[in-house]
């Protein structure tokens, strides 16, 4: 049987980040745009929280969490997710102000998302912007992240990878996630279903009536 990639770990991180809801450009674009063009941001909303493993299991501890300004435009239909305004935006700190504590945060340690792609190049596309990464290198790679959507796809063959799908099936509390989306929020449930799926507790519950 083959080893999972958490396994000999004490300390994981699970990730979630809302952005702008733009895409993000092509590297292409990117390196034919004029010299001195300024790319836009993306991320605005960044939340991580520590899986530690406690003997069998793990357990949630700390947390981390920032707003960011983009300094770029909100999509309407991104804002309709995560509720998050342009005016909620003016006085956070932009990328390069959180970077280092992100970072620090993060350490070497492996971290957990939900369709992982996502939030690497997010991350990537940022540190790039602003200046701190060649555009197209992997300050954070595809081996630093364990996806709890491919772990759904092999716990539940078939079923939907969305996020909201996952919890129902692991019997996990969404409710918090029904007004809008948040950061923190979804890597704390990203969290959740990470545990409950590498402990193979991944059964249907039974009802109990009063």
């Amino acid at each position: 049987m083959n080893m999972q990639p958490w396994e000999g770990r004490d300390r994981l991180v699970a990730i979630d980040i809302e952005t702008t809801g733009r895409r993000l450009p092509s590297l292409q674009d990117i390196r034919k745009a004029p010299k001195g063009l300024r790319q836009p941001g993306i991320i605005i909303e960044l939340g991580c929280l520590e899986i530690i493993r406690e003997g069998e299991t793990w357990r949630k501890a700390r947390t981390w969490e920032s707003r960011v300004n983009p300094d770029a435009p909100l999509h309407p239909d991104a804002i309709k997710v995560h509720g998050i305004k342009p005016a909620d935006l003016k006085a956070a700190p932009r990328f390069p102000e959180v970077a280092d504590a992100l970072l620090a945060f993060l350490g070497e340690d492996l971290l957990v998302a939900h369709a992982y792609e996502n939030e690497m190049d997010f991350l990537n596309y940022e540190f790039a912007r602003c200046g701190r990464a060649a555009w197209g290198a992997d300050t954070f790679s595809a081996g630093r992240f364990i996806c709890t959507k491919e772990m759904s796809h092999a716990a539940f063959p078939g079923a939907s990878g969305s996020l909201d799908a996952l919890c129902d099936r692991l019997w996990l509390d969404r409710s918090d996630r029904f007004a809008h989306h948040g950061a923190l929020l979804d890597a704390d449930l990203t969290a959740d279903a990470f545990v409950k799926m590498a402990l193979g507790d991944t059964g249907p519950r039974d009802a109990v009536y009063e």
